[in-house]
């Protein structure tokens, strides 16, 4: 059983942020140094989205945290947060690409939240067991 006072956390993968940001370097790098001008668009194109993916990890941390009060979701911008009475937690699976791919929905009267392996760091069914046992 989980004591009342216990905060449960969850981010994106600190090694994926990083080489995202290592990714960004070496692709301004590249635009810097090369003579192409096609290749200097194409690649200061991919490393503006790894850069807006790159920030989007390092300032949404913790991207998802619990405790005995409730839950909450940090974004970009602004941070929501939900009483347990106010959401629904569950995992819903479908089929992309071939495979079968999880997702943590977070389904409050106001609003929905879909989390995948990548904003949390760990699989969703992992963080659906802790919520279901915290929440108890």
């Amino acid at each position: 059983m989980t004591s009342p006072k216990a905060r449960l956390i969850w981010s994106p993968p600190a090694a994926l942020v990083a080489l995202g940001w290592a990714f960004v370097v070496g692709t301004v790098a590249f635009a810097v140094l090369t003579d192409d001008r096609a290749g200097k668009a194409l690649v200061g194109i991919a490393a503006l989205v790894a850069a807006l993916l790159s920030l989007f990890g390092t300032v949404a941390r913790p991207r998802l945290a619990a405790d005995s009060s409730g839950v909450r979701v940090r974004g970009l911008l602004r941070r929501r947060e939900w009483a347990w009475s106010e959401v629904n937690v569950r995992v819903v699976r479908t089929k992309r690409l071939g495979r079968e791919v999880s997702t943590l929905e977070l389904d409050a009267e106001d609003d929905l939240v879909v989390l995948g392996w990548l904003d949390l760091g760990v699989a969703p069914e992992d963080v659906a067991e802790a919520l279901t046992e915290l929440r108890i």
